[in-house]
């Protein structure tokens, strides 16, 4: 695995070579630098922090604030990985100039590569404007989180052939548009290879099959970090949840019984000048 900073050109390259990219998200420094260390090839910086780290039940209440706030965290800690910061809910729904100005502030002032805008044809403007101002932008189609409302929930999308056909169209435009990669999320399989065969640009699934070129999970997911429900498209690599109730609770136990600290963690004194004390 080679140290040098993942790029655009290396999105390109690897989709030329059929070499699988490897996406996680992130959400603050200490994880990022796991995930940079482990040679994953890019960070989603992604709005999911609304519902992972915020406690948001949508990504819909996250705004460009709380955003820079993680992808500031984020970049501080990496060397390697490409960082893709998430453009949240309305940060660039309202006009081109205000999108582009956005963009560039998750540049300029969080330090990203690169940002994601979530849509198809319906964003083109923007996606060209913002490319055109030098910015890489990553396009996201299939289940769009923050138009979950209007989706009718958390569905696989392209399931019909008007679906199918649009997600089509609409990736071959983002294409068009200038996007460097496009992610595909709860889209079928059959329809997500095709996509990915269609386009020159890589395509990066999460719940579309193994023959994109190349995947993401939110990490908290893959690690297992909270216990009951987990997306059907989503691997648990480990189980810390259970790891860490485990430590919280034998630390609240051993602190209730004084065992925690021992004196391998305390500090001695020179026991004289303590007697001049009493």
């Amino acid at each position: 695995m080679s140290n040098q900073r993942v790029t655009t050109a290396y999105f390109r390259q690897a989709k030329q070579e059929g070499r699988p990219l490897t996406m996680l998200t992130a959400y603050d420094f200490p994880t990022a630098r796991l995930v940079d260390a482990a040679g994953i090839d890019a960070i989603l910086v992604g709005d999911s922090l609304g519902n992972v780290v915020l406690g948001y039940e949508s990504t819909i209440p996250v705004t460009m604030e709380d955003m820079l706030h993680h992808v500031k965290a984020v970049t501080r800690a990496v060397k390697r990985a490409m960082v893709v910061a998430d453009m949240p809910f309305l940060s660039y729904h309202i006009s081109v100039e205000e999108s582009v100005r956005n963009a560039g502030r998750m540049l300029q002032e969080g330090l990203a590569q690169a940002v994601k805008l979530e849509g198809g044809r319906e964003v083109l403007p923007q996606v060209k404007a913002i490319v055109s101002a030098g910015i890489p932008v990553m396009g996201h189609l299939g289940l769009t989180p923050q138009s979950i409302h209007q989706l009718g929930g958390y569905k696989v999308q392209g399931k019909d052939e008007a679906a199918a056909r649009k997600l089509l169209d609409d990736a071959l435009a983002l294409e068009q548009a200038g996007v460097f990669s496009i992610v595909l999320e709860c889209v079928p399989t059959p329809l997500a290879t095709l996509v990915t065969q269609k386009l020159s640009v890589p395509t990066i699934g999460i719940g579309a099959g193994p023959h994109c070129d190349g995947q993401v999970l939110v990490t908290h997911d893959l690690l297992g970090l909270y216990g009951g429900f987990s997306p059907k498209f989503a691997k648990r690599y480990a189980q810390l949840h259970e790891n860490i109730m485990a430590a919280l609770t034998a630390y609240r136990e051993e602190v209730q019984s004084r065992t925690f600290p021992g004196p391998e963690h305390s500090f001695g004194m020179d026991e004289t000048l303590l007697e001049k004390l009493y």
